[in-house]
């Protein structure tokens, strides 16, 4: 008996350092989880987020024009910023926000953050152009499990695949508990220095929300603090739902969570976006939130999201809804099968999943493009009339493809680039492999049969 109580004491003891491990990213008078976001306009203005402990009195950023030579101190604008004290896991946590006004359109600057003593290194951002012109994103669907070990080789592989990009969508679902503090550290980790230097929009998902004392949904308690988003949405969803231009391009960010929860939210969120869609001077038109519009996960159909939302895109002709939430790939566009796809009556539909967690796909008649049990980025360009879409595994093959060009009535035209990829990576997840009775990997392979006769189908 002996041996064996060693074993189980030894066990305790490993899980009692792993989980010590987890909660071990205390703050400092060093600032860390550096973040560019923007709240006002991104051709003159930039701001930054960071975090330090509680005894820090002093909180600044110092701003110059980029310069090769390394005097930038001398040169540097201080700026006050503001302090947010937050209590997190029982301790008392400063976040601070810097926002850099009457900046020039097209510009690099150069940057860092601190106290006066205890200073960022030097980082560098451009800003955005005063009027439409070429630009490039990266799109990032959920994170949120292993995020340091697997997560972090989707946003570095990003990065490095299209490091002229000029900002980062991720869809949701960054961490899977929404007030785990070592889970918020470990994504601000995998991101390192990226975030410091490419501007981060992010929506949240279902997993950044937690129910209040008095059972009611509230956004995580890190959300507000660790971002810097726009706060142009509805009242009472500051930063978490929103717009912004970009060159020729309108960005919306929606809150499918409160909006599934509450008709109400969904109600609110279909009006504003009907104002911010009717008013839209811009040539193309990109949304994005965490509930897909057509899932590709079995089992799994927002439909009053969609009744709602769906027709208000088609109206007002967005070009491009990118979305998380099911933990597969799908590509795809609302429309009969047989009916030439060349030029959509509605937005391309992009469900992704970035991060390690896999559902079993559900392969259904909207999709084009679909990808089980892999882990992908995306890069997306767009210049004058044409939007360029790729997608790619986390070690660098593309793995989808096409090109959106739009004519001077708004009409796209589709070109698809996908049939000329590799097949298509359709296996069921190790996970559902080891669990699925020998009937359910039948139903399976028969789903999979049904999906390549669709798309025959949709070539004739």
């Amino acid at each position: 008996m002996r041996p064996v109580f060693q074993i189980f004491c030894l066990a305790l003891m490993a899980l009692s350092a792993q989980a010590q491990l987890h909660k071990d990213y205390p703050p400092s008078v060093y600032p860390d989880r550096v973040i560019l976001g923007w709240q006002v306009n991104p051709a003159t203005s930039q701001s930054v987020n960071w975090r330090t402990d509680s005894t820090v009195t002093k909180a600044v950023g110092a701003i110059a024009e980029a310069d090769p030579s390394p005097d930038l101190e001398g040169k540097a604008t201080l700026v006050s910023a503001t302090t947010e004290r937050v209590r997190i896991d029982g301790k008392n946590v400063l976040y601070h926000s810097v926002h850099f006004n009457n900046l020039k359109p097209d510009t690099k600057y150069n940057y860092r953050v601190g106290d006066s003593t205890h200073w960022t290194e030097w980082f560098q951002f451009k800003t955005a152009q005063d009027r439409p012109a070429p630009f490039s994103f990266l799109y990032f669907g959920d994170a949120q499990n292993d995020i340091r070990s697997l997560w972090s080789r989707a946003i570095r592989g990003a990065y490095s695949t299209l490091p002229t990009v000029s900002l980062m969508i991720h869809a949701g679902d960054l961490i899977n508990s929404s007030n785990t503090d070592w889970q918020w550290a470990e994504w601000f980790e995998a991101g390192g220095w990226i975030n410091g230097q490419v501007p981060t929009l992010a929506v949240p998902g279902n997993h950044e929300y937690y129910k209040d004392e008095q059972g009611k949904p509230q956004v995580s308690k890190h959300w507000r603090p660790s971002f810097v988003l726009p706060e142009n949405g509805p009242k009472g969803f500051e930063e978490t739902a929103y717009y912004f231009d970009y060159q020729g391009t309108r960005f919306i960010a929606l809150n499918s969570q409160l909006a599934l929860l509450d008709t109400l939210a969904m109600t609110t969120q279909a009006s504003w976006l009907v104002q911010v869609l009717s008013k839209n001077p811009n040539r193309w038109t990109v949304v994005t939130h965490h509930h897909p519009i057509y899932s590709t996960a079995k089992g799994r159909d927002n439909n009053l999201w969609r009744e709602r939302m769906e027709p208000i895109y088609r109206k007002y002709h967005v070009d491009l809804v990118l979305q998380g939430h099911d933990h597969t790939y799908g590509r795809g566009l609302n429309m009969p099968l047989g009916k030439s796809r060349k030029h959509p009556d509605g937005p391309i539909y992009v469900v992704s999943v970035s991060g390690p967690k896999m559902y079993d796909i559900g392969l259904q008649d909207w999709m084009d493009r679909a990808a089980s049990n892999t882990q992908l980025y995306q890069t997306i360009s767009i210049n004058s009339d044409q939007l360029t879409y790729q997608s790619y595994t986390v070690t660098g093959e593309k793995y989808d493809s096409f090109e959106l060009t739009k004519a001077s009535n708004g009409q796209n035209t589709l070109t698809d680039q996908a049939p000329v990829l590799s097949p298509e990576r359709l296996d069921l997840p190790l996970e559902y492999q080891k669990k699925y009775t020998p009937e359910q990997v039948n139903e399976y392979r028969n789903r999979f049969q049904e999906y390549k006769a669709r798309k025959q189908a949709k070539k004739q």
